[in-house]
């Protein structure tokens, strides 16, 4: 399937600010930022990483708001190239760099706006990280919870049935669950996974540093989510070739490439980059396995959690939609602090233009 999964979402109005000038740090400078973000990341005890499409461009993945980004293009009247699939695209640096800084101990939870998949193929622990806008590679069973992780694309968006069925089966001598398997992929307008979600403001709370990288934090409520750090007293680095919305309130701001970023963050965290051995799905680090050509099926622990969660699942995304149209963004106080109680059950997508840049379109 072609990587513009774009193309199959709702029309849409408003989707920020697009094809803002890039700005690089010189080599110099570059070397320096690292260095601090590295002594940054050995004193924090709780690190979380937000990312976005710019660390998926080096696969072959455009990303939106780029130069050279699917919805600048299409600003421009322009048709955007694509030099891959999503079942062809290999992760990229920094998707192998994070898996290594996961299990050398330093990241500790890691949250992005991605749907490429390319996180859970590279073998980043699910139990670890939150897709807050879906995977095209994953369905779930709206009766049971159970999910199912494919070697190829659903092919289908905006949370619809993807026309299988679960066959999950409890106990020996009962029926397979046959509830109907739906997309994760949402469109505009969805209330974001309540499990995905809740796991990431609780992490983002948590975290005493917020790496974002490749985001330009438009997209709300993920893009307010490493403000639940910051509100904490905690501390936020910034890599980003654009201006973010939230640049004023990084105490590190890196322009650059993230791949040239975390390779030099790799080499002078002693740490090496692993090695990607090809798709494995990875639940948790003591639970992996290459992945399935039919299914790779969720850890009987999250099974589970979800399979309560699903009772109430419907009623809290009718009132997270009702939520929806009472609320434009959350907002933000005078301090950038971010209402948290906004946070919740908000829509996925509602973009809003960086404060300070808008007239620089």
């Amino acid at each position: 399937m072609s990587v513009n999964y774009a193309a199959g979402l709702s029309p849409y109005a408003d989707k920020g600010v697009c094809g803002l000038p890039e700005k690089f740090d010189s080599p110099e400078e570059l070397k320096e930022k690292v260095k601090k973000l590295t002594e940054m990341i050995k004193e924090c005890q709780f690190l979380v990483v937000h990312s976005g499409a710019g660390i998926s461009t080096a696969s072959g993945i455009p990303d939106f708001r780029g130069p050279k980004g699917v919805w600048t293009m299409e600003e421009k009247g322009e048709t955007p190239k694509f030099d891959t699939t999503f079942e062809d695209a290999r992760p990229s640096l920094t998707h192998m760099a994070l898996l290594g800084l996961y299990k050398a101990g330093y990241l500790k939870y890691l949250i992005s706006q991605n749907v490429d998949g390319l996180h859970v193929r590279s073998g980043f622990p699910r139990d670890a990280l939150s897709e807050l806008h879906g995977n095209m590679f994953v369905e779930d069973c709206e009766k049971c919870g159970r999910q199912y992780v494919r070697e190829k694309v659903i092919g289908v968006m905006g949370l619809k049935p993807t026309g299988r069925y679960c066959d999950l089966v409890r106990s020996r001598g009962l029926r397979a669950c046959r509830g109907k398997l739906i997309s994760t992929i949402l469109d505009w307008e969805e209330a974001l996974p309540v499990k995905d979600l809740t796991r990431a403001e609780d992490a983002s709370r948590r975290a005493d540093l917020a790496l974002t990288l490749g985001t330009s934090l438009q997209i709300k409520p993920s893009g307010d989510l490493p403000l639940l750090t910051k509100k904490r007293g905690g501390r936020l680095a910034v890599v980003n070739l654009q201006a973010t919305k939230h640049d004023k309130h990084a105490n590190l701001r890196i322009h650059g490439y993230v791949d040239e970023v975390m390779k030099q963050l790799m080499e002078a965290l002693g740490l090496d980059i692993p090695k990607w051995e090809g798709p494995t799905v990875c639940e948790s680090l003591t639970k992996s396995a290459p992945l399935d050509r039919v299914t790779c099926r969720a850890s009987a622990k999250e099974e589970g959690k979800e399979e309560g969660k699903q009772k109430v699942k419907k009623e809290v995304k009718k009132e997270g939609k009702k939520e929806q149209r009472k609320r434009r963004a959350a907002p933000s106080t005078n301090e950038g602090q971010v209402n948290e109680d906004a946070i919740v059950g908000v829509k996925k997508e509602r973009a809003e233009s960086p404060p300070g840049i808008k007239d620089e379109k």
